[in-house]
């Protein structure tokens, strides 16, 4: 059974259609790339799947996580959920951090949120965590402005991985980050990926990521699903005009290699 099954999604204000009934599914363990340019739809598709859309907003359509409608889900129901078995990475990874509180605190609360354990679980719940995205355990008595951009964007991946969800929603995380940043961030995911065996739903506006880490490849353009399949496919048969320019516009394509092989064989640095 497939992990997320979107059916006939419709995300609309009063007036407009801004996602236009799509369809599409997440398996476990899968690498899913939603790509298209600003205002396709992405991130629209992303909010309505944990339930936070804007209020003049509204989602219509089924969405089945594990196979429960998430639509239908109370807001208490749905919090239980988002945070332990759906976790969100977004590109404005600094609002996921209230400026009064330690890193360590923002650890701590989160697991109080979702599970029961001793405090001393807890800690060391966090320092594991942090170790894990290449951090020292000392950054749990740190505030959120005493790090750097780059070690809080890993602190908020760590903190999104850290109840081991069965899906990572990524909304371009990478957006504002250079080169060398972004491929730090992304060979981070897939190192971790690999480790927990969650999926990852991967919202982007750049092909190139998309085809270094997906498995399978989502083209949306103006609401609509114009195109979508192995990531292999896309690449090398696009079938939409769109697809094709973008394909087009990727500087250097070269057949991916193994899976295993193109997300392991490359360190990821510290900052």
């Amino acid at each position: 059974m497939s992990l997320l099954k979107v059916h006939k999604l419709t995300v609309e204000t009063k007036d407009q259609q801004i996602v236009k009934e799509i369809s599409f599914e997440v398996d476990p363990g899968d690498w899913l790339a939603i790509v298209g340019q600003s205002g396709s739809g992405k991130s629209m598709t992303a909010s309505a799947i944990g339930q936070l859309l804007k209020p003049n907003l509204q989602a219509k359509g089924t969405i089945e996580f594990n196979g429960a409608n998430v639509l239908a889900m109370t807001s208490k129901k749905m919090r239980s959920i988002r945070g332990n078995r759906i976790s969100y990475i977004f590109q404005d990874y600094q609002s996921s951090f209230t400026p009064f509180l330690t890193i360590g605190k923002h650890f701590d609360e989160y697991q109080r949120t979702h599970l029961r354990m001793t405090k001393a679980q807890r800690n060391k719940n966090t320092q594991e965590a942090l170790g894990s995205v290449g951090l020292t355990k000392d950054l749990v008595s740190r505030y959120p402005f005493q790090l750097s951009g780059g070690q809080l964007q890993r602190t908020a991946i760590a903190l999104a991985l850290l109840l081991k969800p069965d899906l990572v929603i990524a909304d371009e995380p990478t957006t504002a980050l250079d080169s060398i940043s972004s491929f730090r961030i992304l060979q981070l995911l897939a190192k971790l990926q690999e480790e927990t065996g969650c999926a990852i739903l991967f919202i982007t506006h750049d092909l190139r990521h998309a085809s270094k880490y997906a498995d399978r490849i989502l083209v949306m353009k103006e609401g609509h699903i114009i195109e979508q399949g192995d990531q292999s496919t896309i690449l090398e048969f696009p079938k939409h005009p769109y697809t094709q320019a973008l394909v087009e516009a990727i500087p250097v394509l070269k057949k991916p290699e193994n899976l295993h092989d193109r997300r392991s064989d490359e360190n990821v640095d510290e900052d």
